[in-house]
């Protein structure tokens, strides 16, 4: 289908005004549906053509996208004002001791509105978030079909009127000025969806329960998949930071030897499969429901018979997947795909292994069925090869953090599209060029047009659980990455490749070109603008459902020192995770296979698909100190406190101390240590007080009834030491009360230590006086 006709079906009525004007542009190329119809091209043609698509239908894509992104949040932020008489809201005792909690006291509270005012007003709201739904998703169709446009329309260009020079550079470079890909809707999808929640529960009756995105409601542990490209330059520091926590994990292909540890990377080659219509990539780039994708996969050269994997993966809502996969001979590939073979000899095995009737037979032949009618149904052949070089970086046996590290990525043509300059003999299902000659990268005998070299590295980091670690958001926030959280190397290679009979364009596309190097400095500040972004966004979310809603706010601000609260918030939102794919317990011919697909491998299972990104939050809360700290606000009482206080930062627009910290919600567990420490500074305390108090008794009893000077300095002596004891006793209980609290408030405190301090040395001048003044008498 030709472009013109995608982009007037695509059209979203109320905004068809504005469209880029794709009729107007190609009027300006002087091109008609059967040839051109004046073969002149002008400097005037040229200027007006540059001017038009650069200047005038650029800027108003751009502004009518970043309009339309700014009154859907206001639109979406008016209705969380108007649900604010129902909501839960944020509890009281969170805001106490603050300037906003003194004036709500004084302000008026607002009348409950009545039963049929609180239903009326929810179904309003209800439909106002279905109006507001449906036109977010408009928008991201909006922003991709135009982004389409603009390439398509420069390509047509620099094809035919591309002689003095090309455009494709400059209209990059334009887009990094009036981006139409940088907005991520992810933040407002999950205020609507909290805010959806409410009226659906409020309508229904229902108390208000907190929502947790950061928590997968399947069951089981998830894993966070983030996604990066790094420039070849960074690529040795990403490389050396993770080697400093993280060991090399070696693959063995041959699982009877001991892998050794000079052995290369290995390189994985990935077969993909579509139609000539590549629905597979415009359902995966549209981001479709149930959008699946179909591939083979294998390990080093086929020469040397690799386990060959057959794998479909289905994307389902919230980036979980289905996954279905097994192994399969190279033989048999071609009559699968034709249908007249059904693994009937894999089959066979496995129930004489594990009976007819037993589980993993079935799930055997059901994915064997699923994958064969989705080939038949939607005429799938092979169409693109990736191969690429995989180092792994993973704790043998520890799969709580896991990182692959791509490189040397190159895209290859694999189909049979062009029947009269076929890529691959339409009788086989690959390359015998490739294969046969073992071609390794990059891949020179391989025609122009036909590959495409990926200019970056690429790196994955799964994290197991909801556990954060230091290093991890250190990198990931860092310089040395670019996120790239939907990459796919399906989609970008047939995006590249196959530009021609495609639609629809990835947003990332344009990226490629561009360096992606940053400053440090750079990366920073727009680290804490996505922070600042996050917060107010969940904080939006929480004001619903109170306080226990909303944990990714709640996480955003640190508890106090001593009691660190998770580090964990959303790219602009709350958390997106995808759930591990749930894979068939299939089997190989003649073996079991595990859950990564290999026969006693520990090999690292290459997703290439959609993952979840995050991106980290954090502040600095500030408690109260104690002693001369309170007196004097600019005196601190020890190091720690005046470290904490050159380092206090403001807390962002909206952004309010939540009062009650998510360490106060769980049993308490303190190490012995920590109380033994009290228990310590407690005895050193009563040490001081027998010591002095001895002192004064020897002194009394000493002095004789004639020595009042002596008697009085005895009695001083112990008074400091009943101070020292009461002071040790208190300070003791105070320390084991913060310790359960598990308060941030400083443990030191000076006032005891100077009151001692200043009555020993108060004793012993008064001494001194009197001896010089006795002798003096004398």
């Amino acid at each position: 289908m030709r472009f013109g006709s995608t982009l007037r079906k695509s059209i979203y009525p109320p905004w068809k005004e504005h469209y880029v004007d794709y009729d107007k542009l190609k009027k300006l190329l002087k091109e008609t549906d059967i040839d051109y119809a004046d073969d002149t091209w002008t400097d005037e043609d040229e200027s007006a053509f540059v001017d038009e698509i650069m200047n005038v239908q650029l800027e108003k894509v751009h502004k009518f996208q970043m309009e339309m992104s700014q009154k859907l949040r206001d639109r979406t932020t008016a209705c969380e004002k108007k649900l604010e008489p129902l909501a839960v809201g944020i509890k009281e005792e969170q805001l106490e001791d603050t300037e906003e909690a003194a004036a709500k006291d004084k302000a008026p509270k607002k009348p409950e509105p009545s039963g049929e005012e609180r239903e009326r007003l929810l179904k309003e709201t209800h439909k106002e978030l279905d109006s507001i739904t449906k036109e977010v998703n408009e928008l991201e169709k909006y922003s991709r079909i135009n982004y389409t446009a603009f390439f398509k329309a420069v390509k047509k260009h620099d094809r035919k009127r591309g002689d003095a020079y090309k455009l494709r550079p400059f209209l990059e470079t334009r887009l990094t000025k009036h981006p139409l890909n940088t907005e991520d809707y992810s933040p407002l999808i999950y205020r609507l969806s909290a805010t959806y929640s409410f009226v659906r529960q409020s309508l229904d009756g229902k108390a208000q329960e907190a929502l947790s995105f950061g928590e997968s409601l399947s069951g089981g542990e998830n894993f966070s998949s983030y996604k990066f490209w790094v420039h070849p330059e960074n690529l040795l520091e990403v490389k050396t930071v993770i080697l400093r926590r993280l060991p090399v994990l070696v693959y063995n292909p041959q699982t009877s030897k001991v892998a050794e540890g000079s052995q290369r990377d290995p390189t994985i080659t990935s077969i993909y499969f579509d139609n000539p219509d590549f629905t597979l990539y415009s359902n995966k780039v549209n981001h479709e429901p149930n959008a699946a994708s179909l591939r083979l996969r294998w390990y080093g050269q086929l020469a040397d018979k690799p386990d060959i994997m057959l794998e479909k993966k289905i994307m389902k809502e919230g980036d979980a997947s289905e996954e279905e996969r097994f192994p399969v001979k190279d033989k048999y590939i071609q009559p699968f795909i034709e249908g007249n073979y059904k693994m009937e000899k894999a089959i066979e095995k496995l129930e004489r292994r594990s009976g007819e009737d037993s589980h993993d037979v079935a799930m055997f032949r059901k994915a064997v069925d699923d994958i064969q009618g989705f080939i038949e149904e939607y005429e799938l052949q092979p169409v693109l090869r990736a191969n690429y070089t995989r180092t792994a970086f993973q704790f043998p046996g520890d799969d709580r953090i896991r990182i692959s590290l791509d490189t040397n990525l190159a895209l290859i043509r694999e189909d049979a599209i062009d029947v009269d300059r076929p890529c691959r003999d339409p009788d086989d299902w690959h390359r015998r060029d490739i294969d046969g000659g073992q071609m390794e990268y990059p891949f020179k005998a391989i025609r122009k047009g036909e590959i495409k070299k990926f200019p970056f590295a690429l790196l994955e980091i799964k994290v197991k659980g909801m556990k954060k670690y230091e290093w991890i958001e250190d990198l990931i926030n860092s310089h040395l990455v670019k996120e790239a959280p939907r990459f796919s190397k399906f989609v970008h290679g047939v995006a590249a490749l196959f530009e021609d009979y495609v639609n629809t364009m990835p947003f990332w596309i344009s990226d490629v070109d561009t360096d992606i190097r940053r400053e440090p400095q750079e990366a920073f500040e727009e680290e804490q603008e996505k922070k600042v972004k996050a917060a107010e966004d969940d904080f939006a979310v929480g004001s619903l459902f109170g306080a226990k809603a909303s944990p990714s706010y709640r996480k955003s601000i640190s508890s106090p020192v001593g009691s660190p609260a998770p580090k964990s918030a959303p790219k602009g939102s709350a958390p997106t995770r995808g759930t591990p794919a749930r894979s068939s317990p299939l089997v190989e011919e003649g073996a079991m296979v595990g859950e990564n697909g290999k026969t006693g491998t520990n090999e690292e299972v290459d997703s290439d698909e959609e993952g979840a990104q995050a991106t980290v939050w954090e502040d600095t809360s500030f408690s109260k100190s104690t002693g001369l700290r309170s007196l004097f606000p600019g005196f601190s009482t020890s190091k720690y406190a005046r470290a904490r206080e050159q380092k206090k930062i403001q807390l962002p627009p909206g952004v309010r101390d939540p009062g009650v910290w998510i360490k106060d919600q769980g049993p308490v567990r303190v190490e012995a240590k920590v109380w033994l420490a009290n228990q310590r500074t407690f005895v050193k305390w009563q040490h001081v007080s027998v010591l002095l108090a001895s002192l004064s008794l020897g002194l009394y009893n000493a002095a004789g009834e004639a020595n009042s000077v002596a008697r009085g300095l005895a009695v001083v002596y112990t008074l400091v030491a009943a101070f020292t004891f009461i002071w040790g006793w208190a300070m003791f209980w105070h320390r084991t009360n913060l310790i359960r609290q598990r308060s941030g408030k400083d443990f030191d405190n000076v006032i005891g230590p100077l009151v001692v301090c200043a009555g020993l040395f108060v004793a012993l001048i008064l001494n001194f006086g009197f001896k010089v003044s006795t002798r003096a008498a004398w």
